[in-house]
């Protein structure tokens, strides 16, 4: 049986300040559909149960095929997640033997803290194939190993309002299309005007991914390098789409504080760039009326705009995996709920949920693209495959710092205080600075 544990964050932070960790009270769950018999426990960490159904999907589907084990599921909840994990772990008391990692910054939190079990022996002996993950473990080394493994994944693709390219008799955005051929389709398809005349041909979000991180897709640079001159060509396309009002502007997104699903939904938007996340609240606001269908339930998505001379199928990505903490006492059962949940039944798992796990595969692509409301066209099931998969933010131990400084100096350029030149030199003398160069 499926154990939930669930607590408070910011009384757990309290508490653990001042009178040591509390760890593994709480009620039981008898929703599970394991029939564990409990001779092992594996204590997990999580956040969001309540919301987030793949949790104790994942955990029943395992307990089903190995009813000698039963997981436990403890809610830390997702604001403080990262926080909180990190103190439990850093303590005394920590009974963990699966944790899952929320993100790159929160990672490299615990590597510091030397908290986290390397997994290289095991992934050798297991004869895991981590090319089928898409190059993203290999954004996640330290010191060349590998401590933790993905089972979630996001990736950025290209959505599209069939009815704005309908009307304006212009073909539809392709699987494979160079950053030129999307900027020269988003000019073409643009409509000048106010009100509801108005077409913008793209949209960009408020967040540094959206226009930086362009320049990462043809494996040459990186954002832990220090020098961000490869950025200039990225800021000056999107700068030019806002000149020629193709997009809208930067200032008026944040002034107004535009969701980029508000951008979508108005009916106005004939492309965003944008992450696979979107494509459950799209389907889910069609659906239940929150979204207007005659103004954007006609949609589709393609694979992301790529440079020049970089395959189809490159795109951004960031990933949530699980690791073994150094104090667990159950290691190798750890281990197997690892490989299992990251491996392809847990994929199917996590698939069957309507989320993008980390391996996709035609099985999973197919998984999602069956879920009602998802676009019918072969175009849009093709575009869930990737070919390679950058991180956002890939690991170091100074992302945090480094993920601040570019973001300080993003804002002053998209805000026009700041010229693109002297943007980049800011950022290149900061970051160098923080890397010791």
């Amino acid at each position: 049986m499926r154990k939930r544990v669930t607590r408070v964050a910011s009384l757990l932070l309290t508490v653990a300040l001042t009178a040591g960790l509390m760890v593994g009270c709480g009620a039981s769950n008898n929703n599970s559909s394991g029939n564990s018999t409990g001779s092992t426990t594996i204590k997990w960490s999580i956040w969001d149960e309540k919301t987030t159904p793949y949790w104790g999907q994942l955990a029943d589907a395992y307990m089903a095929k190995n009813p000698n084990v039963k997981v436990e599921l403890t809610d830390l909840g997702s604001a403080d997640y990262s926080t909180v994990l990190s103190t439990e772990l850093s303590g005394n008391g920590s009974e963990f033997d699966v944790v899952t990692i929320k993100d790159v910054p929160g990672y490299a939190t615990l590597m510091a803290k030397g908290v986290l079990e390397s997994l290289d022996d095991r992934i050798k002996t297991a004869n895991i194939d981590l090319s089928k993950y898409n190059g993203s473990t290999d954004q996640l080394k330290a010191d060349g190993k590998l401590y933790e493994l993905p089972f979630r994944s996001d990736f950025w693709l290209l959505y599209y309002n069939k009815d704005i390219f309908d009307k304006a008799k212009v073909a539809y955005p392709t699987n494979d299309m160079t950053l030129e051929q999307y900027d020269a389709l988003a000019r073409k398809v643009a409509k000048t005007g106010f009100g509801n005349d108005k077409i913008y041909g793209s949209h960009y979000h408020s967040w540094r991914s959206a226009v930086q991180l362009f320049g990462v897709l043809d494996g040459k640079h990186s954002i832990l390098e220090g020098n961000y001159d490869w950025t200039k060509p990225y800021y000056e396309m999107v700068l030019n789409e806002q000149k020629d009002s193709i997009c809208r502007t930067y200032v008026d997104v944040t002034a107004s504080n535009l969701h980029y699903s508000g951008a979508f939904s108005e009916g106005n938007t004939a492309t965003m760039n944008m992450g696979t996340w979107f494509i459950g609240t799209l389907i889910a606001n069609v659906a239940n009326g929150k979204y207007d269908k005659a103004l954007c339930g006609n949609w589709g998505v393609v694979k992301y705009p790529h440079p020049a001379g970089v395959a189809a199928g490159t795109t951004l990505g960031q990933v949530t995996s699980l690791a073994i903490p150094t104090s667990s006492k159950n290691k190798d059962a750890a281990w197997d709920f690892v490989k299992f949940v990251s491996g392809e039944e847990g994929a199917d798992v996590v698939a069957k949920s309507g989320n993008f796990p980390a391996i996709m595969n035609d099985n999973t692509a197919s998984q999602i693209a069956s879920i009602p409301g998802f676009p019918t066209d072969d175009a849009s099931k093709k575009a869930l495959l990737t070919t390679k998969v950058y991180l956002e933010a890939p690991y170091d131990k100074n992302i945090a710092q480094i993920n601040t400084i570019l973001d300080t100096y993003h804002k002053d350029i998209m805000n026009g205080d700041i010229s693109v030149d002297a943007g980049i030199l800011k950022m290149n003398k900061e970051v160098s600075a923080v890397l010791g160069k």
